[in-house]
């Protein structure tokens, strides 16, 4: 094992912006980046609450770890609960869905990795609005009284887990007579969202695509970056791209800003910010739209 690596047993928790994409489409990029941003310092705090480490943001998601189950699924009440005392945007809430496992981990720069975390990641995709979902391991750790609010909604098999898991709700209504039904129509969008993606990106006889194998683009004008563009407003090694649990996250590096215009022309800066690419649109690496850049990234998910 790299000197670098611990190995340690902690419980994952993911916590998923629900419909983050109709967000961008309802509101407009701006209002949307910062419904997303306001979000995630709600989840956040709650977290600090539990004494959580928050291992990565990813796009509209955040990935955090705690020493014990318990304060874990304490700590996933206690978001969707402050959730719920948000104030709603042009009469539309905000709801994020939450997942939880725990299990042993290889901790490394930061980061963590293993079996464990690929687990709280698939349970939270087939997680809805408002819901908080965790498999057995965590609930046959809970105290009696927390064991009360876990009810069993499914056993099934989780996409890349051999075998099958039992699956649970943790209610966290402070009425607790919400239906804990799920259905089969609850999964069709997290079987979809648990379907091969690739993101293609196109720059004039440049054609790259990012998906499950190839993870990761480094734009920019040094010939090291895998889409290299010609532009004296690039910087060197300008926007990463990657792919991270089902999502496509652009964070800009550079000097002079990112600018993305998606299919419905709204277009949105990003200046050492980050972004989940959704749909289709145009990357331009450091010069505005109004400018009418040559150098032009497109891409489309697909």
């Amino acid at each position: 094992m790299n000197t670098e690596q611990q190995k340690s047993q902690l419980s994952i928790l993911f916590a998923d912006i629900s419909g983050s994409t109709a967000l961008y489409d309802k509101f407009g990029n701006e209002l949307a980046l910062h419904l997303v941003s306001r979000t995630l310092d709600v989840l956040k705090q709650e977290m600090a609450r539990h004494q959580g480490t928050l291992i990565k943001t990813i796009g509209d998601e955040i990935m955090c770890t705690f020493a014990s189950v318990t304060a874990a699924v304490n700590a996933a009440r206690d978001m969707q609960m402050a959730m719920e005392e948000q104030d709603p945007v042009n009469g539309q809430h905000i709801n994020v869905r939450i997942g939880v496992h725990c299990g042993d981990v290889i901790r490394e720069s930061g980061d963590i990795f293993g079996d464990a975390v690929n687990v709280a990641a698939r349970v939270t995709a087939i997680t809805r609005a408002r819901q908080i979902l965790t498999t057995q391991t965590v609930v046959d750790q809970l105290s009696q009284e927390l064991r009360k609010k876990a009810r069993p909604v499914m056993r099934g098999e989780l996409r890349g887990k051999e075998g099958t898991l039992s699956i649970f709700q943790i209610i966290w209504e402070k009425d607790d007579t919400m239906s804990t039904r799920i259905g089969m129509s609850a999964f069709r969008k997290p079987a979809e969202a648990l379907s091969r993606h690739e993101l293609l990106l196109r720059h004039r006889q440049q054609v790259l695509t990012i998906n499950e194998k190839a993870r990761s683009a480094l734009l920019g004008r040094d010939e090291t970056c895998n889409l290299m563009i010609q532009s004296k407003l690039a910087s060197r090694q300008h926007a990463l791209i990657e792919y991270n649990f089902g999502k496509f996250l652009l964070t800009d590096h550079s000097a002079n800003g990112t600018y993305i215009r998606f299919s419905d022309g709204q277009v949105i800066q990003l200046n050492h910010q980050k972004i989940v690419l959704h749909g289709a649109g145009q990357i331009s690496l450091g010069q505005s739209f109004s400018e009418t850049p040559v150098e032009v990234v497109e891409y489309i998910l697909q």
